[in-house]
C-alpha cells in the first residue's frame, strides 16, 4: 500500500491523542488518534465502539440504520404459535436473534428439541447471550454460503426449517434448503429502515476538517442511507475516504457506487477491527 492510498492526515500512532505518553506501547493502541465513523443502529453500536476505544481510535456515532418491528406482526405471530413442529431454527443476525427470541417470548416458550443453527459466530454469540449452549454455526466466515457448507446442513429432506430474520434480504439460504428437499419458512421478526432523525450537519463538518479518517458499515443498507444521508455535499467525502465492511458482497456494492477503498476482511465476517489496523499500521 502507497502513501497516498492512505486517508489523508492520518495522526499515525497519535498517542496524545488517546491520553497516551511516554513508555505507553504503540502496538496497544494502533488505531490512536484515528476517527471512525460508525453507522451501526444505536442499540448495536456498544461492541464496535468498545473495540475502537480499546485500540485508540475515536469513534464518531452517525446510526445510518434503524430497527423496526416488522410492518404486520400477524404472519409472525402466526408462524409462532407452530414454532413446535419445525425441527430447525436457522438465525441469520444477532438482532434476528435478539428480536425473534424476544418475540417468542411473548407467546410461547421455545420449544424442546428444536435446533439452533447461527449464520456467524456474532450471532451464536448473541444467542449464547440468551441462554442457548447448543447452537450449529461456521468455523469461519459468516454467511449463507458457510453456513451451507457443513456437513449437519447436507441432508435436510423432509426437515422443516425456520430462518429468523429481516424483512427481505438474500435468499440464497433457503433457495438451497429448498433445492435439498427442505420444508422452508420465514420468520420475519423486524425491518431495517432509515432513522427519523440524523444530525447530518456535523458529520459534514468532521469530514470537511479531516477529523473523519475512515467509515464502517455493516450492511449494504446501511450504506445506502448513508449515501442518501450525507447528500450531494457529503458524497465525495464518503468516496475518497476508507471503508470497512465485513463482507466482500458490501464491498462490491460499496466500489458500485463509487467509493475508492473499500475492504473486507476475510475470511468474510472476521473482525472488521483487524482490518482496520492492518491498514493503517501497514508499512
Amino acid at each position: 500500500m502507497t502513501p497516498s492510498s492512505r486517508s489523508p492526515g492520518r495522526p499515525k500512532n497519535d498517542l496524545a491523542s488517546t491520553g497516551g505518553g511516554p513508555g505507553t506501547d504503540p502496538s496497544e493502541v494502533p488505531l490512536a488518534g484515528l476517527g471512525v465513523l460508525v453507522t451501526r443502529p444505536r442499540e448495536q453500536a456498544a461492541g464496535l465502539v468498545r473495540r475502537l476505544e480499546q485500540l485508540g481510535a475515536r469513534p464518531i456515532l452517525f446510526p445510518a440504520l434503524a430497527i423496526l418491528p416488522p410492518s404486520d406482526p400477524a404472519p409472525l405471530q402466526e408462524l409462532l404459535a407452530r414454532l413446535d413442529r419445525f425441527d430447525l431454527a436457522i438465525f441469520i443476525s444477532p438482532t434476528a436473534a435478539q428480536r425473534g427470541l424476544a418475540a417468542v417470548k411473548t407467546c410461547c416458550s421455545w420449544p424442546k428439541g428444536l435446533a439452533m443453527a447461527a449464520i456467524g459466530q456474532g450471532t451464536a454469540q448473541a444467542l449464547g447471550a440468551l441462554g442457548f449452549t447448543q447452537i450449529l454455526e461456521p468455523d469461519d466466515g459468516a454467511d449463507s454460503e458457510h453456513l451451507l457448507s457443513l456437513p449437519e446442513l447436507q441432508q435436510v429432506s423432509s426437515r422443516h426449517v425456520v430462518i429468523f430474520r429481516g424483512e427481505g434480504g438474500r435468499e440464497t439460504l433457503a433457495e438451497a434448503l429448498r433445492a435439498r428437499g427442505a420444508q422452508v419458512a420465514y420468520a420475519e421478526c423486524y425491518r431495517r429502515g432509515m432513522p427519523e432523525m440524523a444530525n447530518t450537519s456535523s458529520i459534514l463538518e468532521s469530514f470537511r476538517t479531516g477529523d473523519i479518517q475512515a467509515v464502517t458499515a455493516y450492511s449494504s443498507e446501511t450504506l445506502d442511507n448513508l449515501w442518501q444521508l450525507l447528500g450531494d455535499a457529503g458524497r465525495p467525502f464518503l468516496m475518497k475516504t476508507p471503508l470497512f465492511v465485513p463482507h466482500p458482497r458490501i464491498a462490491s456494492h460499496a466500489k458500485a457506487l463509487g467509493v475508492l477503498t473499500a475492504i473486507a476482511p476475510l475470511p468474510p465476517g472476521a473482525e472488521l477491527t483487524a482490518s482496520l489496523v492492518e491498514y493503517f499500521t501497514h508499512d
